[in-house]
């Protein structure tokens, strides 16, 4: 029997000049992962962007929880997105979305 993949989510604050967009600010974190771990661990991390809160500056996305910790590190390295100084913070990590609303 497959057992299916656990996932984990994770709430991101998105702190830069200027608005981005949600494509650019996952390019960025997909090219981060890729640059510290590789085609392998880029894989294996299964990103995906699951909503933005673009008056909050915020997303919401998921990874597989075998690599949270090299997502978090990811993610906090993402230093620049489309040339603008950026800096990105985990605000809250949980393993439904709904846990996640009531923890932020």
């Amino acid at each position: 029997m497959i057992k299916r993949e656990k996932r984990r989510y994770l709430k991101l604050k998105i702190e830069c000049n200027q608005p981005q967009d949600e494509k650019a600010v996952m390019d960025a974190i997909h090219a981060s992962v890729k640059r510290l771990f590789g085609e392998y661990g880029a894989s294996k991390a299964n990103i995906r962007l699951i909503k933005g809160l673009p008056e909050k500056e915020c997303l919401v996305i998921r990874c597989s929880h075998l690599m949270l910790q090299q997502v978090r590190a990811a993610v906090a390295s993402t230093v620049e997105i489309n040339g603008t100084e950026t800096a990105i913070h985990v605000l809250a990590i949980s393993g439904t979305l709904k846990a996640l609303s009531k923890k932020v």
